[in-house]
């Protein structure tokens, strides 16, 4: 009975049958019209007669009916077109009613599968925004990884201070694996322990102080000088090992690579933190690793640094020996002359001034003036004399097989040569002069160290008494 009453129901034709059917009831108005006329005005002629009022009430009743029918397919209409529009302005979690399966509830079921799948993409979105956002915090931690080894390699290139090279690269390291720690413990083979080289951040000032002696089990079994420490939630060393190194480092995590020069182990980097539940990853360790290798290099560049300021022997500039070969040489003399019982003498002298010389006239005008000087002193000592520059513009002159007396009568004469030549400039701040200080083997010392400290000390006074002077006692 449902099917039957379904088939005369308007609600279950599409709108195309519905506005044919809206047309039709509509046309019936002027239909009806016509017979109205035709019945009033020309059927009366043949003897026929229609009551005018139920003509009048069919047709009212008639198009009452099709303004409804239409009426009702522009109400959904509207409706659809305003959920539509709730749509484009980006409310998604609206749901469209779909009331009649005609062309209207196809719409709105197509907007609400349209909805569905805008939501859908949306959660999408919103994941693929999350990985967008954790792979850029990893490029930009790269990033500064990158830039930090970049320094590190810049100040190696430019030849920096050791220390300044090794404070940084611990100072960089601490920002892997968001560290609250980082330090660099340096091997001691003539005492078989490792000691605390620098240490940056958290309880800095405590680790500064840790010795890990070669006899502990820290040493051998946690901080194993030939394998990578890792101690997290997942990585564990022995119950014992454990609470020794919580109480030597204050670390409840740790991360320390060894560093390897020739071979064997020369130092070990860490960083650590205590956060509990803590886990390095694999890119935590390969980062750390390349610090280790800057720190490889940069302590392999200072050894060869030291190799060969003790390879040289002269002075660029001057050509004259430098500090080092002076302080050697005299060690050599001395002991010489204390086995033949002969005296040995040095004097070490500087230019009076000089700094004022320098930044009056420059740099140029300073390396000519000590390339002058140098060139004089050499011309004036004996040959197997020996004439080094132990400063920047200090002098030192070893005299074997010379006494107080006789190395003083040596300086004097440099002395006045320097000033006749550059005492003849009117202006009193081009005169150079220079002051000295001499001493003696063994009146003064009996090694080295003794006496260059005892000429320098004499030194000293000489500029205090008014420059331009030599003093031996």
């Amino acid at each position: 009975m449902s099917k039957k009453i379904d088939r005369f129901s308007l609600n279950s034709r599409p709108i195309g049958q519905k506005l044919v059917i809206a047309f039709q009831l509509m046309s019936i108005l002027p239909l009806l019209i016509s017979i109205y006329l035709v019945a009033n005005y020309v059927l009366p002629h043949f003897g026929f007669k229609i009551d005018v009022l139920t003509i009048v009430a069919i047709s009212v009743f008639v198009a009452l009916i099709g303004f409804s029918v239409i009426k009702e397919i522009f109400d959904r209409l509207i409706s659809v077109s305003k959920e539509a529009k709730m749509l484009a302005a980006g409310d998604v979690s609206h749901k469209f009613s779909v009331e009649q399966p005609d062309e209207v509830g196809d719409l709105g079921e197509v907007l609400n599968q349209l909805t569905q799948r805008i939501r859908g993409n949306m959660e999408e979105l919103k994941v693929y925004s999350q990985k967008t956002t954790e792979i850029n915090i990893e490029i930009q931690k790269r990033v500064v990884v990158l830039s930090n080894l970049m320094q590190i390699s810049s100040l190696i290139s430019q030849g920096s201070k050791f220390e300044d090279i090794l404070r940084m690269a611990v100072e960089k390291s601490r920002s892997l694996a968001n560290s609250e720690t980082a330090f660099l413990l340096f091997k001691d083979d003539s005492k078989d322990i490792m000691y605390m080289r620098v240490a940056d951040g958290l309880k800095a000032e405590h680790l500064m102080t840790v010795v890990v002696g070669a006899k502990e089990d820290i040493y051998n079994k946690a901080l194993n000088l030939n394998k990578l420490l890792v101690l997290d939630r997942q990585n564990f060393i022995s119950e014992n090992l454990t609470v020794a190194f919580l109480e030597k480092f204050q670390l409840k995590n740790c991360l320390a690579m060894p560093i390897f020069l020739h071979g064997k182990v020369n130092a070990v980097l860490g960083i650590g933190n205590s956060r509990e539940g803590f886990l390095y990853s694999r890119d935590d360790i390969e980062l750390l690793d390349i610090f280790s290798k800057q720190i490889a290099i940069a302590i392999e560049n200072d050894l060869l640094a030291h190799r060969v300021e003790k390879l040289e022997i002269k002075d660029t500039l001057t050509g004259l020996y430098n500090q080092s070969f002076i302080a050697s040489r005299l060690g050599e003399e001395i002991k010489r002359a204390i086995i033949y019982q002969r005296p040995c003498s040095l004097v070490i002298f500087d230019i009076d001034k000089f700094k004022n010389y320098r930044q009056k006239f420059g740099l140029i005008a300073a390396e000519s003036a000590i390339k002058k000087i140098a060139t004089l002193v050499r011309d004036s000592v004996a040959e197997i004399d020996r004439v080094g520059r132990t400063g920047d513009d200090e002098f030192s002159i070893i005299l074997p097989e010379k006494n107080k007396r006789q190395a003083q009568e040596v300086a004097e004469e440099i002395r006045k040569k320097v000033e006749f030549i550059y005492g003849e400039d009117a202006d009193p701040d081009n005169r150079l002069t220079f002051s000295a200080g001499i001493s003696e083997n063994p009146l003064d010392g009996i090694d080295a160290e003794q006496l260059i400290a005892k000429a320098r000390e004499l030194l000293t006074k000489a500029k205090a008494s008014g420059s331009n002077r030599i003093v031996v006692f």
